[in-house]
C-alpha cells in the first residue's frame, strides 16, 4: 500500500444529472465541497475532491427524446455547462468524472459480476410503482391517490407500475450489518437528525433492491447478460470508487480510499446511507467516514427544482456581483444542515452590508492610507500599546476558532466569527482615528503602528476567507504586496506578524461595488425574459414566430461602433468590458463574447450596436448599449464590418 506523507482528505458531492442545466441547488453542494477542500490543503492535508455527471437512466433517455438528440449528445452539452459553471464560481475539483467514460462503466461491471458470483445479486422478477423522476421504486406503504395511482413523497411526481425482469441485490442480508455499523459510527451520518432518519428507516426492515432494468436502454449493460441495464444508482454511486482509480489507477485508490466525506443533498440520504454502505460491505471495501446531508435552498419556501420552475440561474448573480458573493451568501446565511429561503433583499443586503461596506471599506481605507501617508511602505512601527495588542491577541484566538469551525463542517459560524472581527478592526480604526494622526508629524510612528495592525488584520483575514471567497482573498493578498498565493501557505504557518515591515502595497481597487437593489431585480427580471422568449438552440428554424411592425422596428437605433479598448471584466468568465466609439460620444459596453474573442482581437474592429436601448448595471459594471451576435452552441459570433465604414453609421 503507498506511503501516506500526510493525512489525506477524500470529499465528494453527488454527481449531477445531466437531464437538464445546472442551477444555484448543484452549485451549493459544490461550492460547499470546493470550500471544505480548500481548508482542507491549507491545513495541510493530501487532498482529493470528486465531482461529475450521472448520466444513465430513463431520465436522462426522455429528456434527450424531447430534445430531438441521443442521450450522448445531451450529456456532452450539458456537462460543458457544469464545468463552465465549476470554472465561474472558482471550484476546483480534482477530477471530474462522467459515468459514460470507458473506465467507470468497466468498473461497475467488473463490481456487479464480483457481487453476482458471491451469491448477493440474483435474478427475479419485481412489480412496483417506480419514480422516472427519482429514478427509484416507491415504498409499499406510499399510499394510493384518488385516482388510483401513487405519487413519489420526495419529489412530487406521478410514480406508474412497473413489472419486468430483474436483478435484485440482497439489501435485507444486510439489515443487521447496517445497524451494527451505525451503533459502532454514530457520527456516520450528520447532522444527527439525519442519522435518526436512516437508523429508522432501516430497523423498519429492509428488502431485496432491484439493481437493473429491462426497458431503459441508456445505461451500463449486464455483464453477460446485456438485455438488462444496470439500475442508475447501482452505477451511479460506485463513481466514488472509480473516481479515484478503482480497476485503473489502483496506487492512487489505495491511497485515498476510503472517502472521508460524501456531501449530498438531504433528499438522496437513503441510497447513500442505506444502499451504497451496503454494497460497499457486498465488495469487502472499507465504509466512508461521514455522509453529510446538507439542506436545501427554498424559493418561496419550496425546494427548487426545474419540474416546479423556481429554480435560479447562479449566471444572473454571478454577471452582477461575481463569484465570491454569492459563495459567501450560500455559506454564511444558513448552517449547513439546514434548510434556507433564498431572498433577493437578504443577498444584496449580504452583499453591500458585509461586503462592500465592512469587508471591502476596511481594506480600501486601510491601504489607501498606507499609500497616501508612507507612499505604500510602512515605516518602522512605534510601540505596541494595549489596544493594539488585543487587535493581534484575538487575531491568534480567531484563527483557532476559525479552524474548528471549519474542520466541524460549521462555515456559518466561521464566517460569523470572522466577521465580528472584522468589525472589531473598523471600530480600531474608528477609535485611533489615523486620518487625525497624519497631520502631526510627531506622531508617525503611532500612526505606522496602527496601519500597521489594521493592514496585518486584513492579511489575516484575508487567509482566513480563502476557502470561502478565494479570488477576492487573493485580491487583497496581492494588495498587501504578498508575492505568494495564499495557498502556499499552511494555516499553521499563519501569523499576525507575518506582514514584513517594508513591504510596498498596492493601490487598491473596489472588491465589491455596492448594488441597488430595484436595477438588480429589474436586470434579473430582464434576463429571466429573455432566457424565457428566446427560442430554443435545437429548435427547428421553422414554425410560429412574434411579428413585429415596421415601426416597433425602426424604434431601434442600430449604428457602427468602433471598438477603441477591451478588456476581460475580472472574476467574469464571458464578460468583456467595450470602449466604443458611435461617431456622437463614445461609450462602454459589457458582452459575453470572452469565450469566443480575446479582448486583443477586438480592438479597431466595427460592429454593430444598440445605442438606444436603456443602461444595465453588469457586474458593478454600467452597459450603456449592447452589440449584436449570432449565438452559436451558446458561444456569440460578432458580424464585423469589412472597410473603412464611419463609426455612427445608421444600420438598417
Amino acid at each position: 500500500m503507498a506511503k501516506k506523507s500526510k493525512p489525506t482528505f477524500y470529499i465528494t458531492t453527488p454527481i449531477y444529472y445531466v437531464n437538464d442545466v445546472p442551477h444555484i441547488g448543484h452549485a451549493y453542494t459544490t461550492i460547499i465541497a470546493d470550500t471544505l477542500a480548500r481548508f482542507k490543503k491549507l491545513a495541510g492535508y493530501d487532498v482529493f475532491f470528486l465531482t461529475g455527471t450521472d448520466e444513465h437512466g430513463q431520465k436522462v433517455e426522455k429528456a434527450a427524446v424531447k430534445k430531438g438528440l441521443t442521450p450522448i449528445e445531451l450529456a456532452d452539452r450539458v456537462v460543458v455547462r457544469f464545468k463552465d459553471l465549476w470554472q465561474a464560481l472558482r471550484i476546483e475539483p480534482d477530477f471530474f468524472i462522467r459515468t459514460t467514460e470507458a473506465f467507470h462503466e468497466q468498473g461497475v461491471q467488473k463490481l456487479f459480476k464480483k457481487l453476482l458470483d458471491k451469491g448477493d445479486i440474483y435474478k427475479g422478477t419485481y412489480q412496483g410503482w417506480y419514480c422516472v423522476s427519482n429514478e427509484h421504486f416507491l415504498a409499499e406503504d406510499v399510499p394510493l391517490e384518488k385516482e388510483g395511482h401513487k405519487i413519489c413523497p420526495e419529489c412530487n411526481v406521478k410514480a406508474a407500475i412497473v413489472k419486468e425482469s430483474t436483478y435484485f441485490f440482497k439489501l435485507s442480508a444486510y439489515q443487521q450489518p447496517l445497524l451494527d455499523f451505525y451503533e459502532r459510527n454514530p457520527n456516520f451520518v450528520r447532522p444527527q437528525v439525519r442519522m435518526n432518519e436512516v437508523v429508522s428507516f432501516v430497523r423498519g426492515g429492509l428488502k431485496d433492491l432491484s439493481i437493473t432494468r429491462t426497458t431503459v436502454k441508456w445505461g451500463i449493460p449486464v455483464p453477460g447478460d446485456p438485455a438488462h441495464s444496470i439500475y442508475v444508482w447501482f452505477d451511479a454511486l460506485h463513481n466514488y470508487l472509480t473516481g479515484i482509480g478503482y480497476d485503473w489507477d489502483l496506487g492512487r485508490f489505495e491511497k485515498y480510499w476510503p472517502a472521508t466525506v460524501h456531501l449530498i443533498g438531504k433528499d438522496i440520504l437513503r441510497f447513500h446511507a442505506i444502499f451504497w454502505p451496503a454494497f460497499l460491505m457486498a465488495g469487502g471495501f472499507s465504509l466512508p467516514g461521514c455522509v453529510f446531508g446538507h439542506g436545501w435552498w427554498l424559493k418561496d419556501d419550496t425546494k427548487m427544482s426545474k419540474s416546479k420552475g423556481n429554480v435560479l440561474d447562479p449566471y444572473i448573480i454571478i454577471n452582477a456581483f461575481g463569484p465570491d458573493p454569492l459563495r459567501y451568501f450560500l455559506l454564511r446565511e444558513i448552517p449547513i444542515g439546514n434548510d434556507g429561503n433564498f431572498s433577493h433583499e437578504g443577498f444584496v443586503h449580504r452583499a453591500n452590508s458585509d461586503l462592500a461596506n465592512d469587508l471591502g471599506n476596511l481594506v480600501h481605507r486601510t491601504l489607501t492610507m498606507v499609500r497616501s501617508y508612507f507612499h505604500g511602505t510602512l515605516a518602522e512601527r512605534g510601540e505596541e500599546r494595549e489596544n493594539d495588542r488585543k487587535i493581534r491577541q484575538d487575531f491568534t484566538g480567531l484563527k483557532e476558532i476559525v479552524y474548528a469551525h471549519y474542520d466541524g463542517t460549521a462555515v456559518n459560524r466561521a464566517l460569523e466569527e470572522i466577521w465580528a472581527y472584522i468589525n472589531a478592526v473598523n471600530k480600531y480604526l474608528a477609535d485611533n482615528e489615523p486620518w487625525k494622526l497624519a497631520k502631526d508629524p510627531g506622531q508617525r510612528p503611532r500612526l505606522a503602528r496602527v496601519l500597521y495592525q489594521a493592514a496585518a488584520a486584513i492579511r489575516g483575514v484575508s487567509y482566513l476567507l480563502f476557502p470561502v471567497m478565494p479570488a477576492s482573498a487573493q485580491k487583497v493578498w496581492e494588495f498587501l504586496g504578498e508575492k505568494e498565493p495564499i495557498q502556499s501557505r499552511l494555516y499553521s504557518e499563519l501569523d499576525f506578524d507575518g506582514l514584513a515591515v517594508g513591504q510596498t502595497m498596492k493601490e487598491p481597487t473596489p472588491l465589491f461595488p455596492r448594488v441597488d437593489l430595484k436595477e438588480f431585480l429589474a436586470e434579473e427580471a430582464k434576463r429571466e425574459e429573455a432566457k424565457q422568449t428566446a427560442p430554443s438552440s435545437s429548435a427547428k428554424t421553422e414554425g410560429i414566430m412574434d411579428y413585429i411592425s415596421f415601426d416597433e422596428f425602426k424604434k431601434m437605433d442600430l449604428r457602427v461602433a468602433l471598438v477603441l479598448k477591451a478588456e476581460k471584466v475580472e472574476g467574469a468568465l464571458k464578460l468583456i468590458k467595450l470602449q466604443i466609439d458611435i461617431g456622437t460620444e463614445q461609450r462602454q459596453i459589457v458582452a459575453g463574447i470572452a469565450e469566443t474573442y480575446k479582448p486583443e482581437e477586438l480592438v479597431g474592429k466595427r460592429l454593430i450596436v444598440i445605442v438606444n436601448l436603456k443602461p444595465a448595471v453588469i457586474r458593478g459594471i454600467e452597459s450603456q448599449g449592447m452589440l449584436l451576435a449570432a449565438v452559436l452552441d451558446d458561444k456569440a459570433i460578432i458580424p464585423f464590418f469589412e472597410g473603412d465604414v464611419p463609426p455612427g453609421t445608421k444600420v438598417k
